[in-house]
């Protein structure tokens, strides 16, 4: 019966030593690999919130492209009628176009 109690008191002060250092193991293998937001997909939603920071910057710039081009057509006659020749193949009153087709070299 004394080894008992002294092999209790021996491995019970091991026990205490690394309790609070197993406690918080447990609690940051969970928070950082187990839990719903570990590591692998912050960082997975980190990238996707990069991705579409660039596709932001990307339809910003589109955007703006467009408006330019949206107020030349409205506001600017020659532009217009360059646009609609170009585009739409339209032609003026007594006017002949003629459509000259590459076949390769």
């Amino acid at each position: 019966m004394f080894h008992l109690n002294e092999y209790y008191r021996k491995y019970r002060s091991v026990w205490t030593s690394y309790k609070g250092g197993l406690v918080a193991g447990g609690f940051l293998l969970y928070t950082f690999v187990l839990g719903d937001s570990n590591l692998v997909r912050q960082y997975s939603y980190s990238e996707k919130i990069l991705d579409l920071e660039k596709e932001i910057k990307h339809y910003r710039k589109e955007i703006e492209a467009n408006q330019a081009k949206i107020n030349d057509l409205r506001f600017n006659k020659e532009w217009l009628e360059r646009y609609a020749r170009e585009e739409y193949f339209m032609k003026r009153e007594n006017e002949d176009v003629f459509i000259i087709i590459d076949k390769g070299r």
